[in-house]
């Protein structure tokens, strides 16, 4: 029997549930969130599609599913500017995570924002291998700039390393076009400004996240070995330490199978360090 658990299951943990549930992906859901009201509702919602799938509220529980998804915590509002600013909140809420999981042997998925500096969080207080503690942000971001290329009359491969967040790092060298600096920037401010208009328009994104978290949770139970822009704890790839960044990973039934160094040009290099550096300063807080 093949079990998911999500703890948070609001906006982006309730569709993932659903999802999982549609596609057939699973046949136990382990949901749990602080907010009794809104768990109920969740469950009940998720009985009434008539899915035969078990669903569980039990905590106990969480500890032995397959795969565990981590999407509690304060979502990020009109008013929060970015998703870094979430970190003071947040911390408490990965702690309590990580007592949720202690002995946990399957794959972590760290969708709360800060995701990147969460996902490194989790591993460090759970003291887990580093390839069970995948961080989802980087397909949401390469799907957002697939369809930026494609309005710019520039289709081509689309992925975004980096931070999930104002450091992300789309990589123009792989799309085969030309583009130019100030052409680069361009797109990548209607990047980093994408989740907003949509945060604005309905209080939060729920379809692109929730639909590419199912995906990932795919790619590792059909142990599909596909290269993914995902957060890992790095030791070393692309030159950096003590923090947890987009890069492609090859995912399978295990996690993280291997984390592949593409060549990056000199912009994205660039990017890529600063990125780096910067959620290496947010990871530090779970370092004490």
């Amino acid at each position: 029997m093949t079990s998911l658990a999500i703890l948070g299951v609001g906006k982006v943990g309730g569709e993932t549930a659903f999802l999982s549930a549609a596609l057939g992906l699973v046949d136990e859901i382990v949901v749990y969130d602080v907010y009794e009201p809104l768990l109920r509702a969740q469950v009940l919602d998720l009985q009434h599609t008539g899915i035969d799938v078990a669903i569980s509220t039990e905590t106990a529980a969480i500890r032995d599913a397959d795969i565990f998804v981590f999407a509690a915590g304060t979502p990020r509002t009109p008013d929060i500017k970015t998703r870094a600013d979430l970190l003071d909140a947040n911390i408490p809420v990965a702690k309590r995570c990580s007592e949720f999981l202690q002995g946990f042997p399957g794959i972590v998925i760290s969708v709360t924002n800060p995701m990147d500096a969460n996902n490194y969080g989790l591993w460090k207080m759970m003291g887990i291998d580093r390839h069970r503690c995948i961080g989802f942000g980087g397909q949401l971001d390469s799907a957002r700039f697939a369809r930026y290329l494609d309005e710019a009359g520039k289709p081509g491969p689309a992925w975004v390393l980096g931070e999930h967040g104002e450091h992300q790092v789309p990589l123009f060298s792989k799309t085969g076009a030309d583009l130019g600096i100030e052409e680069r920037e361009a797109i990548l401010s209607r990047m980093r400004g994408a989740s907003m208009e949509v945060i604005r328009g309905k209080g939060g994104t729920v379809f692109g996240p929730a639909y590419h978290v199912t995906m990932l949770i795919r790619a590792i139970l059909d142990d599909r070995r596909e290269v993914l822009p995902c957060s890992c704890v790095l030791d070393g790839e692309y030159g950096l330490s003590g923090c947890s960044l987009g890069v492609p990973a090859r995912i399978g039934r295990e996690g993280i199978l291997g984390i592949e160094e593409w060549d990056l040009d000199t912009w994205e290099s660039a990017r890529m360090a600063e990125a780096g550096a910067f959620v290496r300063d947010l990871c530090r807080r779970f370092d004490g």
